[in-house]
């Protein structure tokens, strides 16, 4: 599948390196919970620590985490 943008993302995405509306597709798919983080990774043509370090650069966040997880780790920490 090929997706057509619209001309006024071309500045932006420009602007923002190589391969930008890939990223910043995995990202968005990544940050929605579609796909996983080494998917997305996969998807924008990254590995791992790029993917990461270029998460932090755009959003200050490398990971989500999910708050079942947080809340199974609070759990894990009251039962010790």
């Amino acid at each position: 599948m090929h997706i057509q943008l619209h001309s006024e993302f071309d500045d932006i995405l420009q602007a923002l390196g190589n391969n930008a509306a890939e990223f910043f597709l995995a990202a968005s798919l990544y940050h929605a919970r579609k796909v996983s983080f080494a998917m997305a990774a996969h998807m924008a043509g990254l590995d791992f620590d790029s993917f990461k370090t270029r998460l932090i650069e755009h959003f200050n966040k490398g990971f989500i985490i999910a708050d079942e997880c947080v809340l199974e780790d609070i759990q894990a920490i009251k039962e010790l």
